[in-house]
């Protein structure tokens, strides 16, 4: 039987959280495991369903990723059907939604697909195995991780806990509504398998850093922003000291941003290396004080539960227990709907299989994982 008569997986987009989530880890693990798949009902809970250009342009770069066959890729499409083929490696990658859709999300798609670009094609170190990845859209965006958060939460959880060494640079930020922003990404493909990795302890905080930024506006946007978060890190009832908190106040070149805009991403680390983000954006209407103190707060409800992950890190890491060698165990709060989105799709396209154990109902909660072993398939 060849590949173009095998039976889509078929997939209700519409489920759980139902929104763009099950697609973006619904077409990564179809390009590795070379599955074809169907998705119906595409962000159906959403108060405008179907695809929005910034689905639309990840699907796109998936499917030249693997030279795949796509159709029902068009906005506001709310059915898809997605046939991979070899994923070509070592090429570059360029992904453009030409809106302010977030970067973050286009990285989603395209990272675990990139990291097992066929690396054993080359010897690890080799400059010729890097692949190259540009992302334009919104860096700092609602509804989504912010890129700052994926340089100081994300990317050290992959390298401290799964030895992947993903870097980026960031070429201009670009925010709603403009977008235009830019980030380079040069990734490091792996033969395989992950690691396996044990989060269950996380041991005291023993730093708070962060960022609070505007463009095209007054540095005391920045600087009231800061002062907020500060002073409700110091309230709250995490007893951490000023001493250990560090957020910068910063005005950024307008030669280095698109548009205006300001926010503020906070990050805290423990002494085990754990690390947890809170961040929050401007908006019309808003002072600049309160943005501050919304983003201590989201830091603060995910260090509150006691787990090893916060609430972004969360449903991101699942990907990776499901491709680990071995067994996986996370602590972490209660589950958001993005994770067990992600859980539910990891388990219907592969044989990972997830044990969920609640302490309460409010959290915290215990994942376990028994991974696939992925390794980079034979050509």
């Amino acid at each position: 039987m060849s590949e173009t008569d095998i039976s889509p997986v078929v997939l209700d987009g519409g489920i759980l959280e139902g929104g763009g989530q099950i697609v973006r880890l619904a077409i990564s693990l179809a390009i590795l495991l070379r599955k074809p798949v169907s998705i119906t009902n595409i962000r159906k809970n959403r108060r405008d369903p179907g695809l929005k250009a910034q689905h639309v342009a990840g699907l796109r770069l998936a499917s030249e990723i693997c030279s795949g066959s796509l159709t029902g890729c068009e906005l506001g499409s709310t059915a898809i059907e997605f046939r991979p083929g070899l994923v070509d490696p070592f090429q570059k990658y360029l992904a453009d939604p030409k809106t302010a859709g977030s970067i973050t999300l286009l990285l989603q798609i395209a990272l675990p697909c990139l990291l097992f670009s066929k690396g054993h094609t080359h010897e690890p170190g080799d400059s010729e195995s890097v692949v190259d990845l540009t992302l334009r859209g919104g860096t700092n965006a609602t509804y989504a991780p912010q890129i700052d958060w994926t340089e100081h939460v994300f990317f050290p959880f992959l390298q401290r806990h799964l030895r992947l060494e993903p870097r980026f640079a960031i070429r201009k930020r670009g925010y709603f509504p403009k977008g235009g922003g830019e980030v380079h990404f040069t990734i490091s493909p792996v033969v395989g398998p992950l690691p396996a990795f044990t989060l269950i302890s996380r041991g005291n905080i023993i730093s708070i850093k962060g960022k609070a930024w505007v463009a095209g506006l007054p540095r005391s946007v920045a600087l009231e922003m800061r002062d907020a978060a500060v002073s409700a890190l110091v309230s709250s009832d995490l007893c951490v000291s000023s001493d250990i908190i560090d957020i910068e106040a910063d005005r950024e070149s307008p030669r280095l941003a698109v548009g205006s805009g300001s926010g503020i991403i906070l990050w805290a680390e423990t002494e085990k290396g754990c690390r947890f983000g809170g961040s929050c954006l401007g908006r019309k209407g808003t002072v600049s004080s309160a943005v501050g103190e919304e983003a201590a707060q989201e830091l603060i409800r995910n260090l509150a539960h006691g787990g090893c992950v916060d609430e972004y890190l969360q449903d991101q890491i699942i990907v990776f227990m499901t491709l680990a060698a071995g067994r996986s165990t996370v602590r972490m709060g209660r589950l958001t709907p993005h994770t067990k989105t992600a859980i539910y799709v990891a388990e219907k396209l592969t044989d990972a299989r997830f044990s969920v154990v609640e302490d309460t109902p409010e959290g915290p909660t215990t994942i376990t994982c028994e991974g696939i072993v992925f390794r980079c398939p034979e050509v």
